[in-house]
């Protein structure tokens, strides 16, 4: 807990918005409940909600490290600031602007247009919840300057969030979150943010509602994407489909997009078909996490179905389940979707010959290594971006400019893929779609899903990956990430003893270093700055540690190689049981 002038400091923005005439009676009702818990106080004044290149993410609300209209109101003035300043404004600048199926979702929407449309910018606001990608697409379709999306992604239920994208459609680069962050820390006195009554801004044709006409352009080119569309026009009805929204944005769009494609036998989750902000049957709603799929497993089950897809609550991510050689369904990792999708749309495109010699993938570093493996057996480059989608936008958009390479397909092994260029996220009804179609080809072939990565392993070696997740709340737990962090960055040498001398290279992706443990030596390197350590082993081994950028959370990702199956299961035990006891030190 804090004490001293901190704790002052709390007491006094608390108090600040108890006696403000700018905060509405409801939002002062919830603080006077607090008043005797000086912990909970603290944690919802000590700072403001972060702003980041994730844009924001916090528990819902009353306070400075809430989201709630206040927070959201201060933000969006700071965008709209950061944009008048970049000249933008006088061109006549835009934003579109989506949300999906949380708590306040659409009251947050609507209160970001608003203090847009005071500062006399245009905004296009989604009639009802949209999925994240959508939001990508309209911002380009529509050429505006920036897209807001109020979404929490798979946080659990109490959580919202608000992401900025850029004119690109991609969501906004570390530089760019940088200048709109002084902007709102500019920001003051929250009375700053001032709405334009919605009345007012329809009549001065500053908010416009957009709906169906961008869907049917959306769900046209998502559908345009399937490789071969003969095959799932004639035999797409063959794969019975469980699929699961979730409760979220995906229901219309995904199912849509298979029905137009040829995919008729789709069956929905239907105690999780309707939006719902609490996920009453999800622990997570997270298509990560296998206990998100169960229902849809267990419907599976019954039915005789071949697949089972969930996505998450604003459709940005997929996740999957397929028969084993026991028949029994198994939900696959992020790494295994993504292996099967590299190797099938790379090998389809050599069979359309629309393959060109720039051809590339674009993947995260915290990624298996075994696309890359099977991307150079097709004579395709590999390129490693740092976590965040954006990340692999900014490599699209990079392209598209240079004409130098050809983006083929980015994914992250957090279940987000991306195929096609006209999204630049990470997208699930794109990715539901292409694994049908992978799913279908295969059963075509007489195979499963699993025979065919099983498939995979034997011609490419056998790659398992794992990542521990540790949850550190409050300003406390943000002492400890961060001390956790400063062992595995400052005591890099202790590190490798501790691994009997295995690493063979410390990539620190914040001092922009590559250290070698062997030789003792440190040189200076070109890495993208972030919070990121990257150890490198020997035999394909490696692992990777750093703050999640969305929740209070400290990340281990693992993985390890080998020959064989139990060979790289030894590789990965050995190295999590060292590096864990060094994470609890404490």
């Amino acid at each position: 807990m804090l004490t001293g002038v901190n704790a002052l400091n709390c007491m006094m923005e608390y108090q600040c918005w108890l006696d403000s005439s700018y905060i509405d009676e409801d939002t002062k009702r919830e603080l006077m409940s607090i008043r005797n818990d000086p912990g909970e106080i603290e944690d919802r004044f000590y700072r403001h909600l972060e702003f980041g290149t994730a844009g924001l993410r916090g528990v819902i609300g009353a306070g400075l490290n809430r989201m709630n209209r206040y927070t959201v109101a201060r933000t969006t003035q700071g965008l709209a600031n950061y944009i008048k300043k970049s000249g933008e404004a006088e061109n006549g600048a835009s934003v579109v602007i989506a949300y999906d199926s949380r708590h306040m979702s659409d009251q947050f929407a609507l209160q970001a247009a608003l203090v847009l449309n005071r500062n006399g910018i245009k905004t296009y606001l989604f009639e009802s919840l949209r999925p994240t990608p959508e939001l990508s697409f309209a911002v380009r379709e529509l050429k505006a300057t920036a897209g807001i999306v109020i979404t929490a992604s798979h946080n659990p239920p109490q959580y919202n969030g608000y992401k900025v994208y850029w004119r690109d459609g991609g969501q906004i680069t570390p530089d760019r979150a940088e200048a709109i962050t002084d902007e709102i820390d500019a920001i003051t006195d929250l009375s700053q943010a001032q709405i334009m009554e919605r009345n007012e801004a329809v009549d001065k044709g500053l908010l416009v509602m957009i709906g169906r006409d961008i869907d049917e352009k959306y769900t046209e080119k998502v559908v345009s994407l399937c490789l071969n569309r003969e095959m799932a026009r004639e035999h797409g009805r063959k794969l019975n489909i469980v699929y699961t929204p979730l409760y979220g944005t995906g229901n219309k769009p995904v199912r849509e997009v298979l029905q137009k494609a040829g995919f008729e036998d789709v069956h929905v989750v239907e105690e999780q078909e309707l939006p719902d902000p609490d996920f009453p049957t999800a622990r997570s709603p997270n298509p990560e996490d296998p206990g998100a799929l169960r229902l849809a497993i267990e419907k599976a089950g019954r039915i005789g179905a071949d697949i089972v897809l969930g996505t998450d609550p604003d459709c940005d991510r997929v996740g999957m389940a397929v028969r084993n050689n026991k028949n029994e369904f198994v939900v696959l990792t992020g790494n295994q979707i993504g292996a099967l999708l590299v190797e099938y749309v790379l090998s389809r495109r050599d069979e359309l010959r629309i393959s060109t010699p720039g051809d590339v993938i674009v993947k995260s570093v915290v990624t298996s290594e075994m696309g890359r493996v099977i991307g150079a057996a097709f004579g395709v480059d590999t390129v490693d971006t740092l976590t965040g989608f954006k990340f692999i936008a900014e490599k699209i958009e990079e392209y598209s400019r240079s004409g130098g390479r050809n983006f083929v397909f980015g994914y992250e092994e957090s279940n987000g893929y991306l195929y096609g260029d006209f999204v630049r996220d990470k997208d699930g009804v794109i990715a539901s779609l292409i694994i049908c179609e992978m799913a279908l080809y295969y059963k075509l072939k007489g195979l499963t899903v699993y025979q065919a990565l099983e498939g995979l392993y034997e011609k490419f070696g056998y790659f398992v990956e794992d990542v521990k997740s540790i949850r550190h709340e409050g300003r406390e737990g943000e002492e400890r990430i961060g001390r956790i962090m400063d062992y595995f960055r400052d005591s890099w040498v202790k590190v490798n003893s501790r691994l009997n001398g295995k690493v063979e290279e410390m990539r620190d992706y914040l001092k922009g270093t590559c250290c070698y443990p062997a030789s003792g030596k440190k040189v200076k390197a070109e890495l993208p700055t972030s919070n990121v350590l990257y150890y490198k082993l020997h035999n394909g081994c490696w692992f990777c540690i750093r703050p999640s950028g969305t929740e209070p959370r400290i990340k281990i990702y693992f993985s390890a190689a080998g020959k064989t199956r139990a060979e790289a299961l030894d590789r990965l035990k050995y190295m999590q049981e060292k590096v864990m006891g060094m994470v609890d030190f404490e």
